[in-house]
């Protein structure tokens, strides 16, 4: 990884996270900051993006000043596109609530992972209905996954937001490279009339590729269909900090892109509902839109290797141990 570019990133991180642990009172540092002793805790591997309670500080109750302060850290831990999208699952999840008469505060939870200012291995975290962001940093680099973002609806239909597809992009470039292929193509790349009802690898605590269809692979497609497969997949590595994604991009094609596969479920009209996944040696990315009748989406991008940090913190603890 380009350390400069990087460390910048990780700075950046660190430094949101002191403005937030400034403004908290003493119980709520202690809440963020509970947790296993060790990065690699199987438990830390545990996590969902239905609704429901998680471990951490709740940003449920915290003030304007604290919520800003949250803000930060999420921004710092993404590009400005992947902040935006992050940002984005909170505000969609927003008019979900609204829409149902739910009341109250947004509702996801914070964690602070070992020291930020100890040189050590460190961590941030933020889960929630529809959110997973998962940051890890040690003295060697930055990990961001697993990361997802859901949108329920994935359309907006009236009020200020009218309109708004979150996960647009996402959605459009991968159904126009289906929409491309020519009939033997497509009969390669659709493993189904009927698309599964939801990501295939759920919220495995391991990614899986072996889990996905293998469909039509980058070798098999036109050029252009080769571009656009590579600009859904720069779609999902973007939401990461510059330098980590330029890093992931540059294994990817160091490994070859003719190991790319791309394969899709579902109807190919907009509202219909589908599914699509992308394979790579190292990575795997999964979009489906299929509840409530086309109009909730998920997208997920997972690391075989990275997910969790887990390549920096066996090389991290594997030093200690010397």
């Amino acid at each position: 990884m380009d350390g400069h570019r990087w460390e910048a990133a990780a700075a950046g991180v660190r430094e949101a996270v002191r403005g937030l642990l400034r403004v908290l009172e003493p119980e709520q540092v202690r809440v963020l900051r509970a947790g296993p002793a060790r990065l690699d805790a199987p438990e830390l591997r545990e996590w969902t993006y239905l609704p429901g309670s998680r471990p951490g500080l709740a940003t449920e109750g915290l003030d304007a000043r604290q919520r800003e302060a949250v803000d930060a850290v999420l921004a710092a831990a993404h590009s400005a596109a992947g902040a935006e999208l992050a940002r984005g699952a909170i505000e969609v999840e927003r008019y979900r609530r609204a829409a149902a008469g739910a009341t109250g505060d947004d509702r996801y939870w914070v964690r602070l992972l070992g020291d930020p200012d100890g040189g050590g291995a460190w961590g941030w975290r933020m889960n929630g209905h529809h959110l997973a962001v998962h940051v890890l940093i040690t003295p060697e680099g930055i990990r961001v996954t697993p990361h997802f973002i859901g949108a329920e609806p994935a359309r907006i239909a009236d009020g200020p937001q009218a309109g708004r597809r979150l996960l647009g992009p996402e959605e459009d470039l991968a159904r126009q490279l289906v929409t491309d292929l020519d009939v033997g193509r497509r009969a390669k790349a659709v493993f189904a009339a009927a698309p599964p009802d939801d990501i295939l690898t759920r919220d495995d605590p391991f990614a899986d590729p072996d889990l996905l269809p293998t469909g039509l692979t980058y070798g098999d497609m036109t050029s252009g269909q080769q571009r656009l497969l590579e600009r859904l997949v720069r779609r999902y590595l973007d939401r990461a900090p510059a330098a980590y994604a330029r890093e992931c991009w540059s294994d990817t094609v160091a490994q070859g892109l003719d190991a790319l596969s791309f394969a899709w479920a579902g109807g190919r009209t907009p509202g219909d509902r589908h599914y699509y996944c992308v394979r790579a040696p190292d990575f795997l990315i999964e979009y489906d839109n299929t509840q409530d009748d086309g109009n909730h989406a998920h997208s997920v991008w997972r690391h075989v290797r990275h997910d969790w940090g887990a390549d920096l913190l066996r090389a991290h603890y594997s030093e200690q141990h010397r």
